[in-house]
């Protein structure tokens, strides 16, 4: 039992009469009551018609009614909290602070209503306090607003009964839906998923047409929610489950590709995420996974979000991962996929529903009838007490003098109003209206225009009374202005709907095969057959498959470019860049970039610039790849100076990056290599069109300390221009360009002869050779030559191609003069 406190201003002994015993559940029961009827009616639920809680619905008020519009200056947040407090909301300064800045944030509502100017926050921040920042209304606002002075909803008291508040707005957008709502009230919640407005529009125009429209009649406009920061919402079963009985859930997936962050590697790119996940929350996460094993093959997380680009979260895959697998993966464990659950609780006559799409809209949509009823029918009397006044002030005009001798005559303003009405008919307005009317209205002018505005007054009570006796046009007026908002605040789509999750791979699951890196092995990317590609300009790149690109030592023609360069490998493999200065450095496969599969040349546009993998000293260049597997053949080489070597087989460090296979003399460089076997024959070239050729097995392997053994013998002033290796069986061409050695490098075009390898001797080796090409007047060197399988192509320096010449049967006769320069022959 409990008992009342007595009451302070009562005598002493009055206390024990006033005491008055109650049941405690009895009275917990009604205090709770009242409790929870104050929370979920006055705090935390929305109203369905204009979507809006008590707070919200008083901040917009307040601010148009201090003259907010958008067209006007900003003010400070504490000046509209402060009025919003002290007039309509008095539970504290933070409640409303806090409620108008989501109304200001974009990627809280789809079309927000305030309009902040300042720090209002962010998904993973707290805005600036209220004296830090400035407000006014959005745009949207007003639309809310419009029609507040012409009695289009009923106002009741605020809480001291000394002001009035709107118990609705207007409301021309359809806010609960286009812009959601949350709310914890006592024993239930709200949680509704903001819409795109020209969908909504769409739909509830069709429900004015057609009442008794269907879930399927509007799910047609309305296929689904638009998030106000994008992204993906996956699987639409909980979508018709939430439009159908007001429940249900859906998943939100962030919007990521797959992107080149670097030459080297891959990375996931994210631009937009779910609803309500910021991106610290998401990189909290991704940590937190990595560090539990839960995520694998992530090197890094970058967040480059800015005002300029928007959101943009850089995850970096690494060497060896697959990125989509990790995107998979990501999805799993992380943020970048989130569930939303549905529950459309709103107030509808002051109680609290659950509602479906087409009571949400219905509710809406006779909400606006009501409006437009109760609008038009406040404009219809104006308009009639207006031209009551105008016919009223016609008769004065029209005998005017007899007007000004009656007030003249009478002794008071009373007894003028009254011999206005008896002598001419007047009603009391009317004749109060002349008592105050101005001298200039007396005017011819003046009667041209009252007569105007009376036919004028005539015509809009006509319409206005159409509009009030037929409810299909009363509808079409509806309708229209229903358009106009559409096509004054709609905004595109900004979500993707998918009905199903696609193909992206859920890597992880439990009881997934795991590599010996602790991996799931569906992340990593599968040691396949590949082919690793040096291009003639210096691009690196692999292929997606096991595709032989050439014969021979690789040298073929590819879209505008030519590989001088392929080596047989695999996808998790290393080989070998053999530099001019003897140097070898090892190369991951994996972090070369993928061509894709097609039918004709490949195409290496998108390789890697062998600058960026390999570090390369001045003058220095990439002269070839070379596999570093202990079965394959001899690696043989020659330099400038007309040595020849051939690197044991598997002669190949364990542990570091780089080494040397050949030791070079000062000034020596290496000129050309590819693999040769004992049955191989080594071809030199000079620079005085000198060609020898000799078996490899005169070449003994060598160790990498070794530096070499005499090639060619080599005239005065002359050096190595080419080194190529033939194989038994190979239709092999020699490519010969001259031209003078006065000139420029890459400037003259110079002549090109082609001539089978067969039409050319073989000598021992450290000999001189044969005479490969003739030189015409004003030549004196080859400029470049090329050995290898037929056809021979050649590429100018920006990889365009280059016609060659016919094949000439003749070793030493002279070249064909060339259209455009030459960079490399392959």
């Amino acid at each position: 039992m409990a008992r009342r406190p007595a009451t302070p201003d009562l005598p002493p002994e009055d206390l024990v009469e006033r005491i008055v015993d109650v049941d405690v559940t009895t009275e917990m029961e009604g205090s709770f009551l009242e409790y929870a009827y104050s929370v979920i009616y006055s705090r935390a639920l929305p109203d369905a018609r204009d979507g809006l809680k008590p707070v919200q619905r008083r901040i917009i008020y307040q601010m148009a009614d201090m003259g907010l519009r958008p067209e006007r200056p900003y003010v400070k947040s504490a000046r509209v909290v402060g009025e919003v407090m002290g007039k309509l909301h008095p539970h504290g300064d933070t409640a409303i602070y806090d409620a108008m800045v989501r109304l200001a944030q974009p990627f809280s509502l789809r079309l927000p209503l305030v309009d902040g100017h300042g720090n209002f926050g962010s998904l993973d921040d707290g805005p600036a306090a209220s004296r830090y920042t400035e407000a006014r209304m959005a745009p949207a606002a007003v639309a809310m607003t419009q029609g507040l002075d012409e009695d289009v909803v009923d106002f009741v008291p605020n809480y001291d009964n000394k002001l009035k508040q709107p118990g609705v707005l207007p409301a021309a957008i359809p806010n609960l839906l286009v812009n959601g709502a949350t709310g914890i009230a006592v024993g239930m919640a709200t949680n509704m998923a903001p819409h795109n407005l020209v969908e909504v529009v769409a739909a509830a125009r069709h429900l004015v047409t057609h009442p008794d429209a269907t879930l399927e009649d509007l799910m047609r406009f309305v296929p689904g929610p638009d998030l106000p920061t994008g992204g993906k919402i996956v699987g639409l079963d909980g979508v018709r489950d939430a439009y159908r009985t007001g429940r249900g859930a859906f998943r939100t997936r962030a919007t990521a590709r797959i992107e080149n962050v670097t030459p080297r590697r891959k990375g996931i790119v994210v631009t937009e995420l779910p609803y309500t996940v910021g991106p610290e929350k998401v990189i909290e996460k991704i940590k937190e996974g990595v560090q539990s094993k839960k995520l694998s093959g992530i090197s890094d997380v970058v967040d480059l979000t800015d005002r300029a680009h928007g959101l943009r979260l850089v995850i970096e895959v690494k060497t060896g991962f697959d990125p989509e697998a990790v995107l998979g993966q990501l999805y799993r464990h992380t943020p970048l996929e989130d569930s939303f659950s549905v529950n459309n609780v709103a107030l509808v006559d002051g109680q609290p529903r659950t509602l479906g799409l087409v009571d949400l809209l219905r509710v809406w949509v006779e909400h606006r009838l009501e409006v437009v009823r109760r609008r038009t029918s406040y404009r219809l009397t104006k308009r009639q007490e207006r031209l009551h006044l105008v016919e009223g002030l016609l008769v004065a005009i029209l005998d005017i003098d007899e007007v000004i001798q009656v007030i003249r005559t009478s002794d008071d303003a009373d007894t003028a109003r009254g011999r206005l009405r008896s002598v001419f008919d007047l009603s009391e307005p009317q004749a109060e209206y002349i008592l105050e009317l101005r001298l200039r209205r007396l005017t011819k002018f003046s009667r041209i225009e009252l007569e105007k505005e009376r036919d004028e007054l005539i015509d809009e009570i006509a319409r206005l009374q159409a509009i009030l006796g037929d409810d299909a046009l009363l509808r079409t007026v509806t309708s229209d202005e229903m358009a106009d908002v559409a096509a004054t605040y709609g905004t595109p789509r900004r979500t993707v709907l998918l009905e199903s999750a696609g193909g992206t791979s859920l890597a992880g699951a439990a009881g997934a095969p795991t590599s010996a890196k602790g991996a799931p092995a569906s992340l990593e990317i599968p040691d396949t057959p590949c082919w690793a590609l040096l291009s003639a300009t210096g691009l690196l790149a692999r292929t997606s498959e096991d595709v032989e690109p050439a014969r021979g030592d690789g040298s073929v023609r590819s879209r505008h470019d030519v590989i001088a360069s392929a080596v047989a490998t695999s996808a998790r493999a290393e080989v070998g860049a053999l530099t001019s200065a003897g140097r070898v450095v090892r190369l991951s496969v994996l972090e070369l970039p993928t061509l894709p599969p097609t039918d004709g040349p490949p195409s290496l546009s998108g390789g890697l610039p062998v600058g960026e993998a390999v570090t390369l000293d001045k003058g220095e260049r990439v002269v070839a790849l070379v596999p570093l597997g202990a079965d394959a053949p001899p690696l043989a080489l020659a330099t400038v100076q007309g040595v020849v070597k051939r690197v044991t087989p598997g002669d190949v460090p364990t542990k570091g990056d780089e080494w040397e296979a050949i030791s070079l003399k000062d000034g020596d460089a290496v000129v050309g290599a590819a693999l040769a076997g004992d049955d191989d024959e080594l071809v030199l070239v000079s620079s005085d069109s000198s060609l020898l050729h000799f078996p490899g097995a005169q070449v003994r392997p060598q160790g990498r300390a070794a530096g070499g053994m005499a090639g060619i013998k080599l005239a005065a002033g002359a050096r190595v221009v080419a080194f190529g290796v033939v194989r038994p069986g190979d239709d092999a061409v020699v490519v010969t360009v001259s031209g003078s050695s006065a000139a420029l490098p890459g400037t003259q075009t110079g002549s090109a002869k082609v001539t089978p390898f067969a039409a050319y001797p073989g000598k021992g080796r450290a000999t001189g050779g044969v005479r490969s090409h003739r030189f015409l007047k004003g030549e004196d060197t080859l400029l470049l030559a090329h050995v290898g399988p037929a056809p021979a192509r050649a590429t100018g320096s920006g990889g365009q191609p280059v016609d060659l010449p016919p094949v000439d049967e003749r070793r030493d006769g002279s070249g064909v003069a060339l259209a455009a320069p030459l960079h490399a022959v392959g």
